[in-house]
């Protein structure tokens, strides 16, 4: 049995470090997961660490699909998210349930999509007809251009509450859990403080119900740029396995993330 939303209530509620990572074919699910990983999200990250792209928009809802049905069958017990890619989604709630439907199809137990107060509607549509949510906040790679690049979320005060406020409206409106990027420590800690959903951080601090990283970059197979937050856990690891298992354990203990991998 695949682990379940009441049981990642539960982890959080127990205060069980929750462990997730961004993983994209059947072969690497299954080594992740005998190394003890909860969550596999198949994140629309694959455009860049899979197909080579500079951003995440070029992905399809057929990319999507396809990876999604091989982490599936390459897993057992993991709970897997199936990312909404750029476009899939924002144009309606109705337009999201079509493409949310397809991941859960595919074998997603949760699907995630990125923004806040203005998905409010479509998070609350989705669940409400049966499909669980999982949320995603702070650096939203699909909205790059927006943001003027990679960077570091809600660093002032109006920022911050902006972010907590539709981390808020989120929960309301249903999602059953919520990815943080790049935001600063206190930032990650007072949503976790505030929400009942658990909260996994991508460098949102150490304080956040679980962490993610990208397979392809804690592996350091990624041969671009590294973002701060991300560890290279092939460092002293003797196979890919135990590196995945070393980062399992540093995250059930709190000793990862590092200071050196905060904002």
């Amino acid at each position: 049995m695949r682990l379940s939303i009441s049981q990642l209530q539960k982890m959080r509620n127990d205060g069980t470090k929750i462990v997730m990572i961004s993983c994209y074919d059947a072969s690497f699910a299954a080594l992740c997961e005998a190394a003890g990983v909860d969550l596999f999200l198949v994140g629309d990250s694959l455009g860049m660490v899979v197909q080579g792209h500079d951003s995440t928009l070029p992905v399809s809802m057929d990319d999507m699909v396809y990876h999604t049905r091989a982490v599936v069958r390459g897993s057992q017990r993991a709970m897997v998210v199936g990312d909404l890619p750029f476009g899939a989604y924002q144009q309606s709630p109705q337009q999201a349930y079509g493409n949310a439907a397809k991941l859960m199809a595919a074998g997603a137990q949760i699907v995630k999509l990125e923004g806040g107060a203005v998905m409010a509607e479509t998070v609350a549509f989705l669940v409400s007809r049966g499909i669980p949510v999982m949320g995603h906040l702070g650096l939203t790679p699909q909205s790059v251009h927006t943001l003027g690049g990679y960077k570091v979320q809600g660093k002032t005060d109006a920022a911050a509450q902006r972010i907590l406020d539709d981390a808020k409206q989120l929960q309301a409106a249903g999602a059953a859990a919520l990815v943080l990027e790049c935001v600063p420590v206190a930032l990650g800690a007072q949503i976790t403080r505030d929400l009942d959903i658990p909260t996994i951080g991508i460098g949102a601090g150490p304080d956040c119900s679980g962490q993610i990283l990208i397979l392809h970059d804690m592996l350091d197979i990624y041969p671009g740029k590294k973002a701060k937050f991300v560890k290279n856990f092939m460092a002293g690891a003797g196979s890919n396995q135990q590196a995945v298992a070393n980062f399992v354990a540093e995250v059930r203990a709190g000793t990862f993330p590092a200071p050196e991998h905060c904002f």
